[in-house]
C-alpha cells in the first residue's frame, strides 16, 4: 500500500528531476538550432550543446546545494511557520539526503560539462591548424589582433590545448573547480567518513573554493555567438562565401562575443544565506557554555548536562559540538536527551571514534573535584538547536518509538517529557499510547536509561495509566553463561538486567508481529512511527508502515519518520 506521503514525497522529487530535465533539454536546442550559434556549431558541432545543457542545469543545482545545510533556515521553516504541514516537515527532514542526490547531479553534470569542452578544445586547436575544411580555418583566423570579436578562443596557431586550460580564466578556474570537486565527493564516501571523518569535515570545506571558481569560470567567455551587424550578416548566403566578407555589402565581417555571465546571479542569494548561517553560528559559539554535571555511564557512554543562557529546545532537537581542545573546526551532531521542561539540556555521547574518544578522555581526566560541577565554565561551542523528525511525536495520537543502540537518546527526551506533562497534568498532551522498542548489543547498555524507564513506569501506574506506554527491551547479543544467568532467575518479579517489571527480550523484533498488534488496539488511529538507527532498519520499517497502512483513511495509517542528521 503507497500512502499519501510517499506519493508526495516521490512527487517532489519529480518536480527536482523535471526541472532539470527542462532545463538540460531547453539549453541544449537553444544552443544545438540558435542561429546566433550557427558558426560556433560550425568550429564544436554537436560538443558546444553537450557543453552548455549541462551548464545549465549545474547553476540550477549549485543553486540548491546550499540550502539543506542551512540547519537555522530549516528550523525557522520547520517550527515556525503554520502552513508547514507535516508532509512538508517530512520533506525538511530529508534535508541531508536531497543534498547528496543534488551532489550527485553536480557531479554527473561536471563530467559531461567537461568532457564536451575537452572535445571542443581539440576541435578549436585543429580549427586554428587548418586542419579542417576552408570555412572553419577562415573563422578561426578572424580579427587575429585583440580585437574581442574573434570566435575561436585560441588565438595562438601552435598553443598547445593543455597551455589553453591552465592560462586562461575559463581554463584554470574550471581545472580548479573539478579537483576539489573530486575532492570533496570521495572522501563523502561512506568508508572515508566513518573512519577518518577528520578528512571528509577538512575535505568538505573545499566547497568555498569551489563556489569561488564558480562565479569566476564564466568571465572568460570562451562560447561565443554571432553579433547583430549594420548591414546583417546573412549566414545563408555568406557561409560559403568567406573570401568576400566585408568586401560585398551582403557580407560584412561577422562579429562575435562571448555572453555574458550569469553563475553568479544563480548562487549569490544561496551564499548570502549561507554566510548569515555561518555568522549565526559563530555567535552561538562564542555564547558561554557551562557543565552542570558529568556522568560516565556504562559502555563507554558519556553523559553531559549543561546550561546555555537562553537556550530553549523542543523533544527530539539535537545540537552540535565543538571541543577547541581536540579541534577549532569540527562539530559533530547529537540528540539531546534532557526534557524541555528541564532547567539545562544533555547529551549522551557514545565512544565512536577519534573525536568522541578524546572527548571522553579529556573528560575522564579532570580532578575528582571537579567532576560534578555546578558552574564551570567550559570551552565547549554549541550550537542548536535544530529540529527533527522527533519534534512530531506528540501531533500523533499513537507513537511507534524505535531506537537501536544509542539511536534511544531521542526518545529519552520524549519520554521524559512525557513524564514532566502528566506530573503537571498537561490539558494539551494530545498523544494517547506510546509503544517503545529498544535494540542493543550489550547488556550494560541498558543501564543508563533504565532509571528513567523504571520512574516511567512507576509513575504510570500510580496514575492508573499503565497501558499508555508499552516498552520492549531487546537484546541482539549474549553469550552462554549470560543465558544461564538468566535461566536461573528467570522466576524474579522484575528483569535481572534492568531491574524493570518488563522482561528483556532475546534476539530482534518480529515486526510484522508487532504491527499488527499495533493495528489491532488502533484500529482508527494515524500512528507516528520513529527511528533513531541505522539504514538497515529504516528500510524494513518504511516497508511495515507501507504494508500495514490500510487504504480507508478512516481506519490504521502508519506514517515513517527517520532521525537524519
Amino acid at each position: 500500500m503507497i500512502s499519501l506521503r510517499v506519493k508526495v514525497c516521490v512527487s517532489l522529487q519529480v518536480v527536482w528531476m523535471g526541472i532539470n530535465i527542462f532545463l538540460f533539454l531547453w539549453f541544449y536546442f537553444f544552443y544545438d538550432l540558435g542561429d546566433q550559434f550557427f558558426y560556433t556549431r560550425k568550429l564544436l558541432g554537436s560538443a558546444l550543446a553537450w557543453a552548455r545543457a549541462p551548464a545549465a542545469v549545474l547553476n540550477f543545482n549549485c543553486m540548491l546545494i546550499l540550502l539543506p545545510v542551512c540547519r537555522n533556515l530549516l528550523s525557522l521553516v520547520r517550527g515556525s511557520f503554520v502552513c508547514c504541514s507535516r508532509t512538508m516537515r517530512k520533506q525538511l527532514d530529508k534535508n541531508l539526503t536531497f543534498h547528496k542526490l543534488v551532489a550527485y547531479m553536480i557531479a554527473l553534470m561536471t563530467a559531461v560539462h567537461t568532457i564536451a569542452h575537452l572535445l571542443n578544445l581539440e576541435w578549436l586547436n585543429n580549427s586554428r591548424q587548418g586542419v579542417y575544411d576552408k570555412l572553419s580555418t577562415d573563422l578561426s583566423k578572424l580579427e587575429d589582433t585583440e580585437s574581442s570579436t574573434y570566435l575561436n578562443p585560441i588565438r595562438i596557431k601552435d598553443m598547445i590545448p593543455t597551455y589553453f586550460a591552465f592560462t586562461t580564466i575559463a581554463g584554470l578556474t574550471g581545472v580548479i573547480i573539478t579537483l576539489a570537486l573530486i575532492l570533496i565527493i570521495t572522501s563523502s564516501m561512506e568508508v572515508i567518513r566513518r573512519s577518518y571523518f577528520e578528512v571528509f569535515w577538512y575535505t568538505h570545506h573545499l566547497f568555498i573554493i569551489f563556489f569561488a571558481g564558480l562565479v569566476f569560470h564564466g568571465a572568460g567567455r570562451i562560447v561565443r555567438s554571432q553579433q547583430s551587424t549594420n548591414p546583417p550578416h546573412n549566414v545563408t548566403f555568406c557561409k560559403d562565401r568567406s573570401d568576400d566578407w566585408g568586401k560585398i555589402p551582403e557580407c560584412p565581417i561577422p562579429q562575435f562575443a562571448g555572453g555574458f555571465p550569469q553563475t553568479w546571479m544563480w548562487v549569490i542569494g544561496p551564499m548570502i544565506l549561507y554566510l548569515c548561517e555561518r555568522c549565526l553560528r559563530f555567535i552561538r559559539y562564542m555564547q558561554t557554555v557551562k557543565y552542570r554535571k558529568i556522568v560516565m555511564r556504562p559502555s563507554k557512554v558519556l553523559e553531559l548536562q549543561l546550561v546555555k543562557n537562553g537556550f530553549k529546545m523542543e523533544v527530539g532537537q539535537y545540537v552540535f559540538l565543538n571541543c577547541p581542545a581536540i579541534s577549532q573546526l569540527e562539530w559533530h551532531p547529537f540528540t539531546m536527551t534532557s526534557a524541555p521542561e528541564e532547567d539545562f539540556f544533555s547529551v549522551h555521547i557514545r565512544s565512536a571514534g577519534d573525536w568522541t574518544d578524546k572527548l571522553i578522555d579529556l573528560m575522564q581526566q579532570l580532578p575528582e573535584e571537579t567532576m560534578f560541577p555546578t558552574t564551570i565554565c567550559t570551552e565547549l561551542g554549541v550550537d542548536g538547536p535544530f529540529g527533527t523528525a522527533s519534534e512530531d511525536v506528540f501531533d500523533y495520537e499513537v507513537s511507534m518509538l524505535v531506537g537501536a543502540g544509542i539511536g534511544v537518546t531521542p526518545f529519552a527526551s520524549i519520554l521524559k517529557s512525557i513524564w514532566y506533562k502528566f506530573k503537571d497534568s498537561d490539558p494539551n498532551l494530545r498523544t494517547r499510547k506510546i509503544y517503545f522498542y529498544w535494540l542493543c548489543r550489550e547488556t550494560h547498555a541498558f543501564e543508563w536509561f533504565a532509571d528513567l524507564l523504571q520512574v516511567l513506569e512507576k509513575e504510570m501506574e500510580e496514575r492508573g495509566l499503565g497501558d499508555f506506554l508499552t516498552y520492549k527491551l531487546y537484546l541482539t547479543g549474549w553469550d552462554q553463561s549470560h543465558a544461564t544467568h538468566v535461566m536461573v532467575h528467570f522466576d524474579k518479579e522484575t528483569d535481572v538486567i534492568t531491574g524493570l517489571k518488563q522482561k528483556t527480550c532475546y534476539g530482534r523484533p518480529i515486526w510484522d508481529k508487532e504491527f499488527e498488534q499495533v493495528c489491532k488496539e488502533n484500529p482508527t488511529s494515524a500512528v507516528g512511527t520513529f527511528l533513531c538507527g541505522p539504514e538497515a532498519l529504516a528500510k524494513v520499517l518504511e516497508k511495515k508502515c507501507a504494508k500495514y497502512s490500510d487504504i480507508d483513511p478512516r481506519k490504521t495509517k502508519f506514517y515513517f519518520n527517520k532521525e537524519n542528521f
